[in-house]
């Protein structure tokens, strides 16, 4: 068996390491920045925890591969399940493909008419600037939904459905469910509730107006401008996402989230705000999560020392200079 290992170049060592025990194993890998060499290997270890799994689905050129997903760190993780230390115990059960293949849904954006990569979490549409009203129509399926005024909308798949979304007030999703889940954040109407689709329904936001100018948020990671329309489908093909564990792990994992989210109405927003940061982008310095964020350093500190105490962070020395210290998510539960 052909193993390629993929990931950001901040782990390269670890792909080295990886590359190391594979090969005394027994199995041929290679390491690959881009898509090139995808074709050539029957199975992808992605490194970076479900960041890097985000980032590789988002320029994936062959997604027939089966991809495993590996947190270097003991972060928990949806999309990759794996953590490093655990890779040689579950060596023999690759050798003899003992494991199942999930197909993992994609939304496919369009803004005003043009596409951008598919996303796995959500895609959303905020102003500019925080707490500034949008206006816009919903539509599914060419029928009008609403028409309203909120701080933005979010578009999730049942993966997603546990990130930014579940924070600002949005169901929980079974991995399994065929659906989307679309939330007005913040609706001026105390009515406003969030809504689930089929993953078939063509979703439009459109008429989008604010006194700023509104951006695309795909994944949490890249902001796109956008002038009037986002349309939002299922992307074919879906991710094929190596499981390795039984359900209940994922289970488990949404069960922690939703227990985080009953703890996050308590926190003050520098807090939540840190903690979405950390989710999506991985592990960071006091120094990197103050720029990211545009707090103050006094507030970003303020809020590390509560999450820390509260057990909601967890810091440690950096791999690639020792002198500096990281904060990531700990593993809750």
């Amino acid at each position: 068996m052909r193993i390629g290992i993929a990931g950001m170049q901040t782990t390269e060592l670890v792909a080295k390491s990886i590359k190391e025990t594979l090969s005394d194993a027994g199995f041929e890998s290679f390491y690959f920045k881009n898509n090139s060499k995808v074709t050539m290997a029957d199975l992808i270890i992605v490194l970076g925890g479900d960041r890097g799994m985000r980032n590789y689905f988002h320029t994936a050129l062959d997604v027939d591969t089966p991809v495993l997903g590996i947190s270097e760190s003991e972060s928990n993780g949806v999309l990759a399940q794996i953590e490093l230390k655990e890779l040689p115990s579950y060596l023999n059960r690759i050798k003899n493909e003992d494991y199942v293949i999930e197909d993992v849904p994609r939304i496919g954006v369009k803004i005003d008419g043009k596409s951008t990569y598919p996303v796995l979490n959500d895609v959303a549409i905020f102003t500019s600037k925080s707490a500034t009203l949008m206006e816009h129509v919903l539509r599914v399926n060419g029928e009008e939904v609403w028409h309203d005024s909120s701080d933005g909308v979010i578009i999730s798949t049942p993966i997603g459905s546990s990130a930014y979304s579940l924070s600002a007030g949005g169901p929980v999703i079974f991995q399994a469910a065929n659906v989307f889940g679309i939330i007005s954040v913040n609706s001026l109407d105390i009515t406003r509730r969030p809504i689930i689709v089929s993953d078939n329904s063509i979703i439009e936001i459109d008429e989008i107006s604010s006194r700023l100018h509104c951006d695309v948020v795909l994944d949490g990671i890249d902001r796109l401008k956008i002038n009037g329309k986002l349309e939002a489908t299922k992307f074919t093909p879906p991710a094929r996402i190596v499981r390795m564990k039984a359900d209940s792990t994922a289970i488990s994992a949404l069960a922690n989230k939703v227990k985080l989210a009953e703890e996050l109405l308590a926190m003050p927003p520098s807090s939540k705000l840190l903690l979405k940061i950390l989710e999506y982008e991985g592990s960071m310095t006091q120094k990197e999560l103050a720029s990211k964020t545009l707090l103050p350093d006094r507030t970003v500190r303020l809020a590390m020392k509560h999450l820390m105490e509260k057990g909601y962070i967890k810091r440690k020395v950096s791999m690639q200079d020792a002198r500096q210290k990281i904060y990531e998510i700990a593993k809750l539960g």
